[in-house]
C-alpha cells in the first residue's frame, strides 16, 4: 500500500515539475515577442512590454478568486482549468500574426496570464503537499525552479533564433513554431493531470466554509506590517526580474552589431544563470539568514545596474561573431542574484502569519502584477531617454527591496 502511494506521488510530483516548465516556458513569450511586436507593428519600446503588462495584470485581477476556486475546487480542477485556458491565450497569440493585429497579441497575452495565475496557484503549494512540508516539501519546490529555470531559458533562445538576424522583417509568425510547441505541451499537460491521482487534502468543506464565513476575526495578513511592505517588495522585485532581462533584449535586437539570435542567447543565460543561483541559494539557505541573502543580493545587483548604465558601450567581447557590450554580460550574470529574491521576500514576510498564510498567498498573487507594470514604466522612460538610463527604475525597485531586508522585514506582531 505504502509503495503504490509513493508511485503516486512520483507521478504527481512529475506532472507538477512539467508544468513548471511550461509554466516558464509561456511566460517569456511576453518578454521576447516584445521584439517582434517592435518591428511587426510598429510599437514603442513602452507597447512593446504590453504583452507583459497584460500578462501580469491578469494576476491583480485574478490573483485572489483563484484562491477561491483552489480552495473550492481542488487542485486538479484549478490545474485542468488553467491549462485550457492556457491553450486559448497562446492561440490566440498565435492567430494574431495572421490576423495582423497587435490588440488581438494583447489580448492573448492577457488570456496566456490568467492561465499562469492559475497555475502558479497549483504548483507551489501541491508539491509542498506531496513533499509532506518542511524540508522535503522545501526540496520538492527547489527542484521544481530548476524546470521553471530550463523552461524560461528556452524560450528567448528559441524565438531569437527563429527570428534570426533581421529584426527589420521580423513577425509574430516567425514564433508560431514555439507557440505551436507551447499549445502541444498544454495538450499533453491536460492528459497527464487528467488522469494522474492528484491528492486533495485541502478542499474546503461545507461545514469549513461555514465556520470560516462565520469568523469574526478582526486580524487578516494584512494586519501584519511586515507581510504588507514584503508584499510590496514582491512587487518590485517581479519588476526587476522581468524588466531586466526584457530591456536587455530590445536593446541587444535593436543593436546591429549584436541582433536577435544572440540578444536571445543573453536573456537565456540569464534564466540559466537563476537556475544556478537557485541551486546555491538552496545549498547556503540553511546556514545564511534570509534577511543577510536579501540585502545581499539587492545590494550587488544595484551595483551591476549601475554598471550596465555607465559601462562604455563601446566595451566590447566577440559573441559568435557578435560585438556584444559588457554591460549585457553583466546584465545576464543579474539572474545569479534575482534566482533568491522571491523565497527569502517569502520567508521574511510570512513570518508569524500562521492561519493567515493561506489568505496571504492569494494577496502575493496580485503584488505579482509588478513583473508588467515596471518593465512597461522602464522602456516609457527607454522611449523619451535611451535604454541605458530606463535602468534607473530596477534600481529604484532593488532599493526598496533592500529596505525591506534591513528595515522593513522586521516581524511586528498585530495587537487583537
Amino acid at each position: 500500500m505504502m509503495a503504490e502511494k509513493q508511485k503516486l506521488n512520483v507521478a504527481a510530483i512529475a506532472v507538477m515539475y512539467f508544468l513548471y516548465f511550461l509554466f516558464a516556458f509561456v511566460t517569456n513569450f511576453a518578454g521576447s515577442m516584445g521584439v517582434i511586436t517592435k518591428s511587426q507593428f510598429g510599437a514603442t519600446n513602452a507597447m512593446a512590454q504590453l504583452g507583459t503588462l497584460a500578462s501580469f495584470i491578469a494576476y491583480a485581477i485574478l490573483g485572489i478568486p483563484a484562491g477561491m476556486i483552489l480552495r473550492r475546487k481542488g487542485y486538479k480542477f484549478t490545474g485542468l482549468l488553467a491549462i485550457s485556458v492556457g491553450i486559448i491565450g497562446v492561440g490566440i497569440q498565435w492567430y494574431s500574426g495572421t490576423a495582423g493585429s497587435f490588440g488581438v497579441y494583447v489580448l492573448g497575452a492577457f488570456v496566456a496570464g490568467c492561465c499562469l495565475c492559475l497555475l502558479d496557484m497549483v504548483v507551489n503549494p501541491m508539491l509542498n503537499t506531496l513533499g509532506g512540508g518542511g524540508k522535503r516539501g522545501n526540496q520538492l519546490i527547489q527542484f521544481g525552479d530548476v524546470c521553471n529555470s530550463i523552461g524560461g531559458m528556452l524560450t528567448p533562445i528559441m524565438i531569437g533564433f527563429l527570428i534570426g538576424g533581421n529584426i527589420d522583417t521580423a513577425s509574430v509568425s516567425d514564433a508560431a513554431p514555439a507557440m505551436i510547441a507551447a499549445m502541444a505541451m498544454f495538450a499533453l499537460a491536460f492528459v497527464l493531470v487528467l488522469v494522474c491521482h492528484i491528492p486533495e487534502p485541502h478542499i474546503e468543506t461545507k461545514e469549513q466554509r461555514a465556520v470560516r464565513l462565520a469568523d469574526k476575526d478582526p486580524i487578516g495578513p494584512l494586519s501584519f506590517r511586515h507581510f504588507v511592505l514584503g508584499a510590496i517588495a514582491v512587487f518590485f522585485y517581479a519588476g526587476v526580474e522581468v524588466g531586466v532581462p526584457n530591456t536587455a533584449n530590445l536593446y541587444m535586437s535593436n543593436n546591429p552589431m549584436v541582433g536577435p539570435a544572440v540578444a536571445g542567447t543573453m536573456v537565456g543565460v540569464f534564466w540559466i544563470c537563476m537556475m544556478c543561483g537557485g541551486v546555491i541559494g538552496g545549498i547556503i539557505g540553511g546556514r545564511v539568514p534570509s534577511r543577510v541573502m536579501l540585502a545581499t543580493v539587492s545590494s550587488i545587483s544595484i551595483i551591476m545596474l549601475l554598471c550596465i548604465m555607465f559601462f562604455p558601450e563601446t566595451w566590447t567581447i566577440s559573441v559568435a561573431g557578435a560585438a556584444l557590450p559588457v554591460s549585457m554580460v553583466i546584465m545576464s550574470l543579474c539572474g545569479l542574484m534575482t534566482s533568491v529574491m522571491w523565497g527569502t521576500i517569502f520567508n521574511l514576510s510570512a513570518e508569524g502569519l500562521g492561519k493567515y498564510t493561506p489568505a496571504a498567498t492569494g494577496i502575493y498573487m496580485v503584488f505579482v502584477c509588478g513583473g508588467g507594470i515596471m518593465p512597461f514604466l522602464q522602456n516609457l522612460l527607454a522611449d523619451y531617454t535611451n535604454y541605458l538610463v530606463s535602468f534607473i527604475v530596477p534600481i529604484l525597485g532593488l532599493a526598496y527591496v533592500l529596505f525591506y531586508a534591513l528595515v522593513g522585514s522586521k516581524p511586528i506582531m498585530p495587537q487583537k
